[in-house]
């Protein structure tokens, strides 16, 4: 993959755009789990989430190689084209984001505002991507995949961060859209020779990962309709499958009550706010409770993007729907 001097050469060139997150241990959180918990707090970049790192490390990339690239085209359900809208207008290219249809009031324009061409298309994740690299080629444009060695390698810096702080981790719960964030967790921990189990999180309701993880090869599910739009894909990706079918120690499914109240959790613990798939490591280690008691254990909160609608229901604890 990569080892420790590429992290840490990306975390310098990260640091020139933001400040490290923090990771703190709140001790509500250590009480309802009989563990202690570590939270690194991605909720606290300029995005609002963690896929500002792959962001600003792949542009610069991409700028090195391709000088002559107008500009780029993705799709999203917002933090990653969040991410790439920003590094890319900084970098003076165009930047045109796809998202289905009913995607993200708020992380619409918060893309907008950070420069996108919001383009809506198709009715989940995985359709919007097939337009992306449709229209790569016809205008010319440079797709960015949800999956690169240059987004892991800006993603895993958190993780740098992370067992800087807390080397000696029993475990580390990590959501899972796309993969990066698992496979960069994996990729600090192998370089550091550390012995922490990763435990990668799903949606009950796009299990994809989890089931690939248990079967031993990619499987697709027909629908992801989850409130963690960030965890919402129906189809894993084959070069972070390779990594976490390795490198993790299982996979756990959570639902999105479970989520939900995860989310409450997170607001009267710790007084953060997290969207679903910001709140899926902790709803994990709640199901894992028993099994993690009396351990060191790394949640990721990997974003905070969530609409004030849909949180106000969380937090007023009627279910939760997905849209």
């Amino acid at each position: 993959m990569f080892g420790i001097d590429d992290i840490e050469d990306a975390a310098r060139l990260i640091y020139r755009q933001m400040q490290a997150t923090p990771q703190y241990v709140w001790p509500l959180l250590g009480e309802r789990t009989g563990s202690t918990v570590w939270v690194k707090h991605e909720n606290h970049t300029p995005t609002g989430a963690f896929k500002v790192r792959g962001g600003i490390t792949f542009m610069d990339w991409l700028k090195r190689t391709h000088p002559g690239t107008p500009g780029i085209v993705t799709a999203t359900r917002g933090n990653h084209g969040q991410s790439q809208a920003r590094a890319a207008t900084a970098a003076g290219l165009k930047a045109k984001i796809l998202v289905p249809f009913g995607n993200s009031v708020e992380k619409n324009a918060a893309m907008r505002a950070f420069g996108a061409d919001l383009i809506e298309f198709g009715s989940d994740f995985d359709e919007a991507r097939i337009e992306a690299m449709r229209l790569a080629e016809v205008e010319g444009l440079f797709c960015v995949p949800p999956f690169h060695r240059e987004l892991l390698r800006g993603v895993a810096t958190y993780a740098l961060e992370l067992f800087g702080a807390a080397r000696d981790l029993d475990t580390v719960y990590v959501p899972i859209g796309c993969g990066s964030g698992i496979c960069g967790v994996i990729a600090v921990r192998d370089a550091l020779g550390l012995a922490t189990e990763v435990v990668g999180v799903v949606s009950t309701e796009a299990a994809g990962a989890k089931l690939s993880f248990e079967a031993g090869k990619l499987i697709e599910t027909n629908s992801a309709n989850t409130i963690a739009d960030g965890m919402a894909v129906r189809v894993p990706v084959q070069e972070a499958f390779d990594i976490y079918a390795e490198g993790a120690s299982r996979i756990v499914a959570v639902s999105d009550d479970e989520i939900a109240a995860a989310m409450r959790i997170l607001y009267s613990d710790t007084h953060n706010l997290a969207e679903g798939a910001g709140a899926a490591a902790l709803a994990a280690l709640i199901q894992e409770k028993h099994r993690m008691r009396g351990k060191k254990v790394g949640i990721i909160l990997s974003g905070g993007n969530v609409d004030l609608p849909l949180y106000a229901k969380v937090l007023a604890g009627d279910a939760p729907k997905a849209g």
